[in-house]
């Protein structure tokens, strides 16, 4: 699959932040399978799931959570089970790295106590070719807009990094 940058298009982010400050976790909803907060789970191991972005700001943009609810990304895992989480996260880095062939991935595990409380990890692929300016930060905004691809694309995404994730050691 050859990783495109795609148009990006408008996006309400006061919506975002009004869902995600709205008293209800939004990866818990996920796993719990609340309808409105469906998301493409691309894998998951007993500790964790890792999910296609609802909203991404980069095509193939995943993000990896753990199934329980804790909300430090150290203080609340012991040493092996950050190890393990973070085996994990690899994996799905590199799945995603094998199949669009970025210029770089980005692993970030970013939310606050003010919302997306729930630790998790953003892996986020930056295409090859984007300005330095548009790099970074900038390209993980929503305030930049969010990308502009079908469903069937975000689902034929999914498929080819579930096979390229069996295949990482």
């Amino acid at each position: 699959m050859r990783h495109m940058a795609h148009e990006r298009v408008p996006f309400d982010v006061a919506e975002l932040v009004r869902r995600n400050t709205a008293g209800r976790c939004f990866i818990c909803a996920c796993l719990a399978g609340d309808p409105d907060y469906e998301h493409v789970i691309v894998a998951e191991t007993a500790m964790a799931v890792a999910f296609l972005n609802k909203y991404p700001t980069l095509f193939g943009y995943v993000m990896v959570a753990p199934k329980t609810h804790v909300e430090q990304v150290t203080g609340d895992f012991s040493e092996a089970e950050y190890l393990t989480l973070q085996r994990f996260i690899y994996k799905i880095a590199e799945g995603v790295r094998r199949v669009l062939t970025p210029e770089r991935v980005y692993i970030l595990s970013l939310g606050s106590q003010a919302a997306n409380a729930h630790v998790h990890w953003h892996v986020a692929p930056l295409p090859k070719g984007v300005p330095l300016a548009s790099q970074q930060y900038h390209a993980l905004m929503h305030e930049n807009g969010v990308v502009a691809a079908s469903n069937e694309e975000h689902e034929a995404f999914a498929d080819a990094l579930r096979r390229a994730i069996e295949t990482v050691e």
